[in-house]
């Protein structure tokens, strides 16, 4: 046993690393009493397995709040000092992307079951599953994941996830959303729900009083956003990928709530209103690089660059830009360059010290 996770977190908020924060360091204690279960010597010989598919107590933890409220910084810490190797830690998208095509392989051997041998695959030689950013957006998903987690918590995966839902919003107002509601009650038995209520959005501060929005084009801008995507990240990044009606809509970079795109990303590609709503439901803010001056030319472009500026501003997504020029003299000319006069203003409105501090889901 090393030392205690609470400690740990002490020592770096005297170092400078972390701010101290009550909540924070009251989740710690849940997940240190997961790791000293984790911990504890295993029971050997053929019905070790099963023995742990009963553990004393709830089965993980489901740690949700706010988002830039520390979780994911939790459940990191956390990770990184269970002594065991049987573990992994897995964005909850990226998961669930690999148990699709899992099932996919699995239907051609022609197995009545295909999530059977899914589970299966996924529980050998695992005994800890972290997720980060549990959420259900897809109906793909939302079908499968409930017996998909009954298989892994019978057979003694202890589960620690993050969301920024409770458990009872998860796929809201989702097609055949009652077919989903017995996962709802499988993660409330199964998990310890904790609220995360942390003091401040630490994203937030970051950027308090920080420029967001940057123009002209160039090295300079280019530096300045890549400073800010570091600090925000540390370094960790990943591909997003978002089903939308059986399409999938593909974001270069991604971690933890945060996207970074260019503008011919999300506006040169024929991208349409519930593209940008998948994309708000999935983060909190976006880096948007290269907007262009926009003109005749570029009619679909800014049509499509609208759309997206209008979700992310009823969705309260913290958005940080490059761009040719200011938000009014993007689109001084064409078909649409009057009514760009709102997407301006809401650019500029969105460039305010404490934009998105008000949205704590997405």
């Amino acid at each position: 046993m090393g030392q205690h996770l609470q400690a740990i977190y002490d020592t770096r908020v005297a170092e400078g690393l972390l701010r101290p924060d009550p909540a924070q360091r009251a989740a710690l204690l849940r997940l240190e009493e997961l790791r000293e279960r984790l911990e504890a010597p295993q029971r050997k010989g053929l019905l070790s397995r099963f023995k742990r598919a009963e553990p004393a107590g709830k089965q993980g933890l489901y740690l949700w709040g706010g988002v830039g409220r520390g979780k994911s910084m939790l459940m990191d810490l956390f990770y990184a000092h269970v002594g065991i190797k049987e573990r992994r830690r897995v964005h909850f998208h990226a998961f669930m992307q690999e148990v699709q095509a899992a099932l996919h392989e699995a239907r051609k051997t022609g197995v009545d079951d295909a999530i059977k041998p899914v589970a299966d695959a996924i529980a050998k030689d695992l005994r800890l599953l972290c997720f980060d950013e549990m959420q259900i957006t897809d109906i793909a998903d939302a079908m499968i994941v409930g017996r998909l987690f009954e298989k892994l918590f019978d057979a003694g995966v202890v589960v620690v996830t993050t969301s920024n839902r409770h458990p009872t919003d998860l796929y809201k107002d989702g097609l055949n959303r009652q077919l989903f509601l017995p996962f709802i009650e499988l993660l409330q038995s199964r998990l310890e729900v904790d609220q995360l209520d942390a003091m401040a959005d630490y994203r937030q501060d970051r950027l308090a009083g920080e420029p967001v929005y940057f123009c002209p084009l160039g090295a300079e801008a280019t530096k300045k956003v890549d400073a800010i995507w570091r600090d925000l990240t540390e370094g960790r990044e990943e591909e997003l990928c978002l089903e939308v009606k059986g399409r999938e809509v593909h974001v270069p970079r991604y971690w933890a709530g945060m996207a970074r795109a260019s503008f011919w990303d999300l506006c040169g590609q024929p991208l349409g209103p519930a593209d940008y709503l998948a994309l708000v439901g999935a983060v909190k803010l976006l880096v948007l690089e290269g907007i262009p001056r926009l003109d005749a030319s570029k009619f679909n472009e800014a049509k499509r660059f609208v759309t997206l500026i209008d979700a992310l501003y009823e969705g309260h997504v913290r958005l940080i830009a490059t761009a040719e020029d200011e938000p009014e003299r993007l689109y001084l000319e064409g078909a649409g360059s009057f009514e760009f006069e709102r997407t301006a203003s809401r650019l500029r409105e969105m460039q305010g010290a404490d934009w998105g501090a008000g949205r704590d889901q997405p």
